[in-house]
């Protein structure tokens, strides 16, 4: 790396956390629905987020009034963590109601839910539990303070959601239309997980409502495509993209007792899953070159070669070295089987699946349903 690009990496502890969608779906509804009530529109509104105990500011950055409505928006910020839905502008429109109560829909560019399996019922907006319960709150408390004895409508919109939603995983969860209205906590941690985990819950909750019985988990869109054309049979809900999360994905599929899944990917991230390495993320383990030698050693291939393996630069270079030698890589695959076996520790058969990275199959080893301690490889 780079002096220059040293000195411009932040420090993760002075990154700028951001606002979820949830949030400025919920301050915007407190905007407008104080606009309506009072007549006049606020240029900022501040939020309680419960879950970490904060208040949190957002600022109008435009509206509209009419006799009957009024509409507040507010531009997303997430931080030092740009995701899709970085700089979207996110509206709330709200309006008194004839019918007693609190009325929560989405409109233009709020998806909304048509499978099974995910938090929001079926038919409905796709704005979760969490976002729910804050816009309703931010209501109820205007309600009581103003001495209401009307219901109240509200429409959370996002001009430009249909498009971002094209960036997202809201097709493949059957979320139509729109993006999500998201967030637990309220705000948006710089480059964490948990965004990431939680959609790959999701897929696997609406795959398993979907019936799908046999999974296939892949470590990107690259491997996912490799592995659509492996397995044509199966339903677009049961390709799961589970990135860097090996043994997080392979616990969740456990816990919902999928009987069969198959792991699809090439040798970067897949030589480590054959060493017992469930996070295989660049940074979290490196490509042990020692390891593919003892497997090369295992398989019986020749002195020169395992020394050409030793010296690689990486992964794949080992896999052009090694190309068409079936033994190694179905050793290889075994071996990443064996150890999902290991990490899961209930029944079910794995698959294993290695492509290079311009879709050479490589080599696989099906259905393992067991360890084999005498094949099992390791180090």
């Amino acid at each position: 790396m780079s002096e220059q690009k040293k000195r411009n990496k932040k420090d993760p502890s002075q990154m700028r956390h951001g606002y979820t969608t949830g949030s400025c779906a919920t301050a915007m509804t407190k905007a407008a629905l104080q606009a309506l009530i009072v007549g006049k529109v606020p240029d900022e509104v501040t939020i309680y987020l419960p879950v970490v105990s904060q208040y949190a500011t957002f600022k109008v950055s435009a509206f509209e009034v009419s006799d009957e409505w009024v509409m507040c928006e507010t531009i997303k910020d997430a931080g030092d963590d740009p995701d899709a839905t970085h700089q979207a502008r996110i509206r709330s429109t709200v309006r008194y109601s004839k019918e007693k109560g609190i009325h929560l829909d989405g409109g233009v560019g709020v998806g909304r839910v048509t499978k099974a399996g995910l938090p929001v019922p079926v038919g409905q907006a796709a704005i979760n539990p969490v976002p729910r319960k804050m816009i309703y709150g931010v209501v109820q408390e205007a309600l009581e303070k103003f001495h209401l004895d009307c219901g109240i409508e509200v429409v959370i919109s996002v001009p430009e959601g249909e498009e971002i939603a094209k960036k997202t995983l809201n097709g493949r969860l059957g979320i139509i239309g729109g993006i999500s209205i998201l967030g637990t906590r309220g705000t948006v941690i710089p480059f964490s997980s948990s965004a990431y985990m939680a959609s790959i819950v999701q897929a696997i909750n609406v795959a398993k409502e979907a019936g799908c019985e046999h999974l296939v988990i892949t470590t990107g869109g690259r491997s996912e495509k490799y592995a659509m054309r492996q397995y044509p049979h199966l339903p677009e809900e049961a390709f799961i993209e589970m990135g860097d999360f090996v043994g997080f994905t392979l616990k969740n599929l456990a816990r919902k007792k999928i009987p069969r899944v198959s792991l699809v990917g090439m040798m970067g991230k897949f030589s480590k899953v054959a060493q017992g390495v469930m996070m295989v993320h660049s940074k979290s383990a490196p490509v042990s070159f020692e390891f593919l030698a003892g497997i090369a050693n295992k398989v019986g291939v020749d002195e020169e070669t395992q020394r050409e393996i030793l010296q690689a630069n990486t992964a794949s270079q080992v896999a052009e070295f090694l190309q068409g030698n079936e033994a190694f890589f179905t050793a290889l695959c075994k071996n990443c089987c064996y150890y999902a076996l290991n990490h899961l520790n209930t029944d079910m058969k794995v698959s294993t699946t290695l492509y290079t990275l311009n879709g050479d199959f490589l080599g696989k080893a099906e259905n393992i349903d067991k360890l084999d301690e005498d094949d099992w490889y390791r180090g």
